[in-house]
């Protein structure tokens, strides 16, 4: 439990690191067009940093880095050696004044001391494949590349139409690119409904478990307790998936019917009782200290004999607690077969009565769905266009235009959309802490998946974010603000933009990237409509070199200070 707080404690530093780090990524160009002061700056910045908590429904980031490392090898060592070393790398770039990513820092750090950890354990031949999740790892690495990218085509566009004199032109493609985004946001959100009741359904898991066997069985073929595994698995599978088709009609008219309408049909339908009685049943497992037995059996062999059977006769509560869900035997009958099943500790007796007494499957899946839910983000998009083309509007066409009122215009611009990139910032940064933290939490026992996540973390981690961006990053600032290019109000509104949108479209996909990336390529994309020697190569190329260099130096960092660590841990 010592260990578990200090690594909360840390990681709450690391999201103030991360706060002071990558607040320059927030207010560098609204403080090198003096549009604000850097106080100012930096208290607007850290304001909409905790917005964000209101409107991030679905934390898919801080998802993606929970799932970074597979669950055996996830330990508070891995994630204590992975957290130090993150910290030590942001403060030194920070030192130097260079704008590397938190992010990747983190992710490296937390992948480097997990391989670590699994080589020291299982081999040096041990296939890192198996230690952690290459598809989030390949997704973070090519987003380092695309991030950039990504920011620099919107950037370039906004700019482009902002500068285009027939205004009436600018407002017909300013209304189709705000279509396109909300019908993009739409499919996000559809395609997110999706995957989160199939999820709910465990239809993830059982793929998951079946291709696990399957190479399994590529070395032990014809073993008949795995292949008995693999039936039992595809039967599950085929059970889960016939659930989701059951639902799947009724989630396409999500934005008609709404959550808790889709929630109500399914469980009068009996949809969800199938798996109302599997999701009851680990609720009562874990409050029986479950969590505690499954946490130690990555540390010896006999720790695991006892999880494995404590696994294998819980899974028998489903009998009485199926019969408890459909009236036929009272809470207090329940709990005496489960106890003869498998003993239910009496200090945890309390627990367990009030996990089935407040089990409640219609809202429980009521609130999956709704977390998909991204209406917030598209009528801030669809408000924001409308404003836009408002001030346009206004500045040109009831008042006579000058280079002192346009100038006005994009500077008070410029406070809308430092705010917008200030809000990403806080959705996509605050979540890869939140990702660690719950990391941690499922490695002590205390939840079992990241949905278990307990609402003061959240609560935490924007908190902590803003007050790290309250402090500045002053050396980072000039980097970003001065040194890539010269920048304009008007450029800085373009660049913060293009910034913002990237952040809300990699974090509807729950896609760890970097704010750091993103906001020096949009930089670059405003730099480079002037001209193309108006962006100075060479510090991009540093700034580059930084951000490839991160994963692997945060990664080898982990893994020195994991061997530090547990050898004074011995």
């Amino acid at each position: 439990m010592t260990l578990l707080i200090i690594i909360i404690a840390l990681a709450l530093v690391f999201d103030y690191i991360n706060g002071f780090h990558d607040a320059a990524n927030s207010i560098a160009t609204v403080v090198s067009t003096k549009v604000l002061t850097p106080l100012q700056a930096v208290l607007w910045a850290a304001l909409f940093n905790s917005v964000a908590y209101w409107i991030f429904k679905d934390h898919a980031v801080a998802n993606s880095i929970s799932k970074t490392v597979y669950k055996e090898f996830i330990t508070l060592p891995v994630i204590f050696s992975g957290l130090l070393a993150a910290i030590f790398w942001n403060l030194l770039t920070w030192w130097y004044g260079i704008p590397s990513s938190s992010s990747h820092t983190l992710i490296g750090g937390f992948a480097g001391a997990a391989i670590a950890h699994a080589l020291m354990i299982k081999g040096i031949d041990f296939p890192w494949a198996k230690i952690v999740d290459a598809d989030t790892i390949m997704k973070t690495v090519l987003f380092i590349f695309l991030a950039p990218i990504i920011g620099i085509i919107i950037s370039v566009f906004i700019t482009v139409v902002t500068i285009m004199r027939n205004i009436w032109w600018r407002m017909v493609i300013i209304s189709l690119a705000t279509l396109g985004t909300v019908l993009m946001f739409d499919k996000f959100e559809d395609s997110k409904i999706n995957e989160n009741v199939q999820k709910f359904y465990g239809v993830d898991k059982y793929k998951k478990e079946i291709a696990n066997i399957k190479g399994d069985l590529l070395k032990k073929s014809g073993d008949t307790v795995l292949l008995a595994k693999l039936t039992l698995n595809e039967t599950k599978l085929e059970k889960a998936n016939a659930s989701y088709e059951l639902v799947h009609p009724y989630l396409t008219d999500f934005d008609v019917l709404g959550a808790n309408k889709i929630a109500a049909t399914a469980n009068e339908k009996g949809w969800l009782s199938a798996v109302a009685t599997s999701k009851l049943k680990d609720e009562v497992r874990n409050a029986n200290d479950f969590l505690t037995l499954e946490a130690r059996a990555a540390e010896n062999d006999s720790a695991k004999q006892v999880y494995d059977v404590a696994k294998e006769k819980t899974e028998a509560y489903k009998e009485p607690l199926k019969l408890y869900l459909a009236g036929t035997i009272t809470m207090d009958s329940a709990i005496v077969t489960m106890n003869g099943i498998y003993p239910i500790q009496a200090i945890n007796i309390e627990k367990v009565q009030a996990k089935i007494s407040k089990f409640n499957i219609q809202k429980t899946f009521a609130s999956e769905i709704d977390k998909a839910d991204n209406s917030i983000i598209v009528y801030g998009i669809i408000g924001a266009s409308i404003l836009f083309m408002l001030i346009y509007l206004y500045v040109e066409k009831i008042k006579t235009p000058t280079a002192h009122t346009v100038a006005n215009m994009f500077k008070k611009l410029q406070l809308f959309s430092s705010a917008a990139f200030s809000i990403g910032h806080g959705g996509n940064d605050a979540q890869k802490v939140m990702g660690i933290i719950g990391a941690a939490l499922i490695a002590s026992g205390s939840i079992q998946d990241f949905g278990q996540l307990p609402s003061w973390v959240p609560v935490a981690c924007y908190l902590a974010i803003g007050l790290g961006t309250m402090s500045g990053g002053w050396k980072i600032v000039k980097t970003m603000g001065s040194k890539i290019t010269k920048v304009t109000p008007l450029e800085g509104v373009a660049a913060e933009t293009a910034g913002a949108f990237t952040l809300f479209f990699t974090g509807q996909m729950g896609i760890p990237v970097s704010t750091t990336h993103t906001i020096t390529g949009s930089i670059i994309g405003v730099g480079a409509t002037k001209r193309l020697s108006a962006v100075r190569w060479g510090v991009t190329t540093n700034l580059l070199w930084a951000w490839v260099l991160t994963i692997p130096v945060s990664a080898t960092l982990a893994a020195i200070t994991y061997f530090i660590v547990t050898f004074f841990m011995k």
